[in-house]
């Protein structure tokens, strides 16, 4: 990928809001490689045409989009697959992210949020929706769900900062207006918040921080 050129493919069974999607996409500049409305000739286009990102709706005839995921985890698995649903369910949030995908939106979000989503992904970034996030802050506040602090996992009062604006869903260019960053320093602070905590990505770093009660 050169510089913020970003080629996907759309896997979305509603032919209007594909067809809308794809030229909202087009206008801000992401390549549609290809778009589908079956998981099935979705994952075939993604395997032909080697996309960065593949756009991943759940509800679909057929195959799910959550088994579409997990067979593109296994089979690309260095395409990143970002959820674009309605469902805003816990359910289905902890079943798209366990299968493999890096990111979670919701069809109501700006158009300017899911391209910059797509974009993230692309630099294998992890992106969610603010109101998903939430839910999922509520939900590992819970009773029972705390799990202890990492041994070495000491973070900085500045990693630390980050990593809360990270649990609500931020993404670095927000992270890094709020705390009068630079976008580098930001994405500096979350490499070192990632390895502290012994995670892959973003998501996995909010839930380990509100479990372990860091946040």
């Amino acid at each position: 990928m050169a510089g913020d050129h970003v080629r996907v493919v759309v896997i979305e069974d509603h032919d209007l809001f594909r067809g809308g999607l794809v030229q909202l996409l087009e206008e801000r500049g992401i390549e549609v490689l290809g778009q589908a409305g079956l998981a099935a000739d979705g994952i075939r286009q993604v395997c032909e045409l080697n996309p960065e990102v593949a756009l991943m709706d759940l509800k679909m005839p057929g195959m799910s989009g959550i088994e579409a995921t997990q067979r593109l985890a296994a089979t690309a698995p260095l395409v990143r697959v970002l959820v674009l649903t309605v469902a805003a369910d816990e359910q289905s949030v902890t079943d798209a992210l366990l299968a493999g995908a890096c990111g979670y939106l919701v069809k109501d979000a700006p158009i300017e949020h899911i391209v910059e989503g797509i974009r993230a992904a692309a630099r294998n970034e992890s992106s969610i929706s603010p109101r998903i996030a939430s839910q999922l802050v509520r939900r590992l506040r819970e009773p029972g769900e705390a799990e202890p602090r990492l041994p070495g996992a000491e973070l900085t009062p500045r990693e630390l900062e980050v990593l809360e604006l990270l649990a609500r869903g931020m993404d670095n260019p927000g992270i890094a207006r709020t705390l009068f960053l630079s976008q580098h320093t930001v994405k500096n602070h979350v490499s070192s918040i990632l390895v502290k905590l012994q995670v892959e990505n973003r998501i996995q770093a909010a839930v380990r921080a509100v479990r372990g009660d860091l946040v």
